[in-house]
């Protein structure tokens, strides 16, 4: 049984589409001032650093994983979390009193792919403050609503395009705003290497190797056993920041170019309503977003239940690669005034949607999960009826 991967593979296919325009050219119709990077905290780093002081701080939502704040610290800025709502909008009244004259920026986000929540009472607040507006827009590269391109409506904002294509790194910063983008001096790390490196070639191996495990049940098993007897070391959020502070790799250039925006996000909204089917019925979970708007490209389906390992282990059998999202900043994991994002950290089960995954296969998984529901429910033992009530 092949896996429903976490993301999608990279192939010759995959660059040889002469049909293909380009995600550069997508861009360029809703926005005029943006640039590549190789992370999308490299560039936020780049493009707050001529806008703030060390010592300030800057707001962001609690619901978020540890790593988001590496840049603001490292532009000497204190991070401070104000609490969401279960529709994941901010908590208004918890961000207005955070707030204060040494905020530097406040930090929105599109979760999923999905236009944030809220956000012109947000902008609102924001308005008479002496503050930036960064609309992080990580999850969605192509996502426009109402023909506005997710990522643009705050001062400056960034995409991530490694959560889009097959590609070992790539993001982009949008400077919406003429005195941001003037104030913009683009450090080392901006733009696009000139040459395919070394870690192109491994990405490439690596790539190869992970189809095959995808196709061969048999192989993926026992590499799985070799992993789980190993020890691996994860760098922690920092080191991972600091390692990603290069330009745009050539390989995710190439692959950049030669991307079908049209067919991504035709094939990622077939998939996300695929398993929108398969769930509509299921009892015990709930999906984040009633409908799916035009334009709109999803980075995954996202549900919540209030039994996230079971709904996990479950689509791993059926070979289905879920998880829980996010890993919160232990600030937040250890403060019960966090309780919201606390709660949806736990309950929130992330399923793919990319352009990589055939709606049959997620129609199979559907069949599969009901046939093992049916056979649960046959094989579950009958409560006895009491003696004196059998008449």
């Amino acid at each position: 049984m092949a896996m429903i991967s976490e993301h999608p593979s990279l192939s010759a296919r995959t660059l040889l589409d002469r049909r293909a325009t380009g995600i550069e050219p997508f861009l360029e119709r809703y926005t005029a001032n943006f640039a590549f990077y190789g992370s999308g905290k490299a560039a936020l780093y780049d493009g707050l650093a001529g806008l703030v002081t060390p010592g300030e701080n800057v707001l962001v939502p609690a619901y978020l994983p540890d790593a988001v704040v590496e840049p603001f610290r490292d532009l000497g800025l204190e991070p401070r979390y104000y609490r969401v709502r279960e529709t994941l909008a901010p908590d208004r009244a918890d961000l207005a009193e955070r707030l204060d004259d040494e905020t530097a920026a406040v930090v929105t986000v599109d979760y999923f792919g999905f236009p944030q929540p809220e956000l012109e009472a947000v902008a609102s607040l924001l308005a008479d403050r002496d503050c930036y507006h960064v609309d992080d827009n990580a999850h969605a590269p192509l996502s426009v609503d109402d023909g506005t391109l997710l990522g643009t409506r705050g001062h400056l904002g960034v995409t991530s395009l490694r959560k889009l294509l097959p590609i070992p790194d790539g993001a982009v910063l949008y400077c919406n705003d003429d005195s941001v983008a003037a104030r913009l001096e683009p450090l080392s790390f901006a733009g696009v290497r000139d040459r395919f490196g070394v870690d192109d070639c491994r990405y490439v191996l690596e790539s190869l190797a992970g189809d095959l495990l995808g196709t061969n049940a048999t192989v993926r098993r026992a590499v799985e056993r070799l992993v789980a007897e190993r020890a691996v070391s994860v760098p922690d959020p920092k080191a991972r920041y600091e390692a990603a502070k290069t330009p745009m790799s050539r390989l995710s250039a190439a692959v950049v170019a030669a991307a079908d925006p049209t067919a991504i996000r035709r094939a990622r909204r077939t998939n996300y309503l695929a398993w929108r089917r398969c769930f509509d019925s299921r009892s015990g979970v709930e999906a984040y977003h009633e409908t799916l708007p035009e334009g709109i490209c999803p980075q995954v389906f996202p549900l919540r239940t209030g039994s996230p390992q079971r709904l996990v282990a479950a689509l791993e059998r059926c070979g289905v690669a879920a998880h829980t999202w996010p890993r919160l900043a232990a600030t937040v994991r250890d403060d019960p005034a966090y309780a919201v994002a606390r709660r949806l950290a736990r309950e929130t089960v992330v399923l793919p949607v990319h352009q990589g995954v055939d709606p049959i296969a997620i129609e199979a998984v559907d069949d599969r999960l009901r046939r093992r529901a049916t056979t649960a429910s046959r094989s579950a033992p009958r409560r006895s009826v009491p003696r004196e009530r059998r008449r």
